[in-house]
């Protein structure tokens, strides 16, 4: 079988569960591209669902990252909401060198734990690759949050690994989403680059 019958065989085999789920995925990067308050309760329809679906798909750390994104949607509303003394909103910044330290040094120590607990504890069949993919999650989802032009690096790595992560286990849907999401990270960080220069 070719990877262009197994994707759409994948494509038709697709639940409404998930294509509702992705529909609310892509919205959500769309709107956190034009930096749209909506990326949240967008994001967060979308990463309700995926806890389950990953849950079903033995894929435990990619339900602790939808667990994550929840938490940090909420979070990253209220925060893209307050406004600041001049009127404006959190703004868009770039991370300095401790910044990036602490970001790589976040990463690393979560995906060495997930890889540690998926080997142990659970009978993940990918615990490097769904490790990493969440890893570098967790990492975009702080710094989307916090408005920093990074977030999308982090997207960007997040989505490669994530593309044959849910391919392999049979969401060809959620994959295609995947390569949807790459394209609008890489979008969306040239995006956020321009509007930081220009400021």
């Amino acid at each position: 079988m070719n990877i262009w019958q197994a994707l759409l065989d994948g494509l038709f085999a697709t639940t409404w569960l998930e294509f509702i789920a992705v529909v609310f995925g892509i919205t959500s990067v769309v709107l956190s591209r034009k930096e749209h308050i909506g990326v949240y309760p967008t994001g967060i329809i979308n990463t309700t669902i995926y806890i389950y679906l990953s849950i079903v798909a033995g894929l435990y750390a990619e339900a602790g990252v939808n667990v994550y994104y929840t938490i940090m949607s909420i979070m990253g509303w209220v925060w893209w909401s307050r406004k600041t003394q001049d009127g404006d909103g959190l703004r868009i910044t770039q991370s300095d060198g401790s910044e990036w330290l602490l970001a790589m040094g976040f990463f690393l120590t979560f995906w060495g734990a997930l890889y540690w607990v998926l080997s142990r504890f659970t009978d993940s069949t990918v615990p490097v690759a769904d490790g990493f993919a969440s890893a570098t999650a967790y990492t975009g989802m702080w710094l989307m949050a916090r408005k920093k032009l990074e977030n999308w690096l982090w997207w960007i790595a997040t989505n490669i690994a994530s593309i044959p992560l849910y391919f392999i286990k049979g969401f060809v849907f959620t994959s295609f989403q995947y390569l949807v999401f790459l394209a609008l990270a890489v979008w969306g960080y040239v995006e956020w680059r321009r509007k930081l220069q220009s400021a």
